[in-house]
């Protein structure tokens, strides 16, 4: 059976991406009860629109609820839980298994899946929640290739889903307190700062610090008065060695999953599900992310061999680098990118089209302006179905104007024209003058 392309929808606009440009399904966040509630741009009476153009297209779409409620928001959980089920999803994302149990109850005709959140990393575990009536488990991203096999060898009736491209949290299994500790903004309630991306400098304390006899003795300390022992700070205030540069160090930012290369492995591990992190991630991201993972799952199925053009187009989006996770081997000190919160994206997003204009027997693209364009840039345009280069000749305003400049500060659209008919939605991008 042909995996499926999942991919993350954190607006209508990203929903309707996903899809033209090539997913079979997409999960989007409800408010208030998904990970990801500060970005995503749903409502619950605009989750309706989406589970209705999804099936006007014969796609799939997944709500997700993979919060940890505290007891304040089980109640609106539960009032939720019947409308959204009315709606007819395909399933719902859960971790908490409280929440699964008032699913079960409430709306026992909707799938549920379990989320990546519960970090299923054995047989054992999937077996259990398959036992609960789990029909699908998202694998904990933290498992090898070999365990994902044994995993499905075990619980042969149980669909597996696996990320296979984008960020990856330094918690496990993206379970993390930091941004809680540091921001009060909750990671397993929606609100997560992602403290772990911040720059961080370390330094010695302006104290002594405790130490046991055993260590005392060794380093030739004297006997104090009492039964403990204090070492001095040899450098207090002083910034400890672990910064490459004057500018700090990112030592939890984390680098990202890209695993395109692995995909026929995944699937004849068991894998039936191939899905996307992202849902707060740009149009221009869903676009060139989707297109590609659909170009490899079908090259894939028709059995050609792997093509490297596949990653060289995934590094023109917004990327802290490429690492195959845990999926082949502990990634080690290769997990991290220590240097810099930077990205590693060879292009940038300039423009997306939005509609088509005929004027004197001529097409002219309408462009929400999305990037600086200056004429004569080389910029790359990119549809579901094609990618060509082109040297921008011109540009002009909506009243025919020509312009030798545009950004995104002046909010206007602006008209092209193009060597080559393209459809709305069809995305603009050029090479960064600078990149990693």
């Amino acid at each position: 059976m042909k995996p499926e392309l999942l991919m993350p929808a954190g607006d209508m606009e990203k929903l309707k991406t996903a899809f033209q440009y090539g997913a079979d399904a997409v999960y989007a966040g409800v408010p208030m009860f998904s990970l990801r509630a500060r970005e995503q741009m749903f409502n619950i009476k605009s989750v309706k629109e989406a589970v209705d153009y999804t099936r006007s297209l014969g796609k799939k779409i997944y709500l997700t609820l993979n919060i940890f409620p505290h007891n304040y928001k089980i109640p609106a959980l539960k009032n939720a839980l019947k409308p959204l089920a009315e709606l007819k999803p395909d399933a719902f994302i859960m971790a908490d298994p409280g929440v699964i149990m008032l699913s079960k109850e409430i709306a026992p005709e909707i799938p549920i899946h379990l989320s990546v959140q519960a970090n299923n990393v054995n047989w054992a575990s999937a077996k259990f929640w398959h036992k609960q009536g789990i029909e699908r488990i998202i694998l904990s991203r933290e498992i090898s290739l070999a365990e994902v096999k044994g995993i499905h060898e075990m619980n042969p009736n149980l669909e597996l889903e696996f990320f296979v491209h984008g960020s990856i949290c330094m918690a496990y299994s993206g379970r993390c307190l930091l941004s809680n500790y540091f921001s009060y903004r909750d990671a397993n309630q929606g609100t997560c700062a992602h403290s772990c991306r911040w720059q961080y400098k370390v330094h010695e304390a302006h104290s002594k610090r405790e130490i046991d006899q055993e260590e005392a003795e060794k380093r030739g300390f004297k006997e104090l008065d009492h039964d403990y022992y204090l070492e001095e700070i040899s450098r207090p205030g002083e910034y400890m060695e672990i910064a490459e540069d004057e500018h700090g160090t990112y030592i939890m930012n984390s680098r990202d999953m890209c695993l395109v290369e692995y995909l026929k492995d995944l699937k004849d591990a068991g894998v039936c599900s191939f899905k996307v992190e992202g849902r707060n991630k740009t149009v221009f991201y869903v676009a060139t992310v989707a297109k590609t993972y659909r170009q490899a799952i079908d090259d894939m199925e028709a059995g050609k061999p792997f093509n490297p053009e596949h990653i060289t187009e995934l590094a023109k989006t917004s990327n802290r680098g490429f690492i195959p996770g845990f999926l082949m081997a502990n990634p080690r000190e290769k997990a991290q990118e220590y240097k810099k919160n930077i990205t590693h994206q060879t292009h940038e997003f300039v423009g997306i089209i939005r509609n088509i204009h005929e004027r004197d027997h001529q097409k002219l693209y309408e462009v929400e302006v999305k990037g600086r364009i200056d004429v004569p840039d080389t910029v790359e345009v990119f549809s579901p179905s094609k990618s060509f280069k082109y040297e921008m000749v011109k540009i002009m305003n909506l009243n025919g104007e020509e312009l030798k400049v545009v950004h995104p500060g002046q909010k206007d659209k602006v008209l092209i024209e193009l060597p080559e008919e393209v459809e709305i939605g069809a995305m603009i991008r050029k090479e960064r003058a600078h990149h990693i």
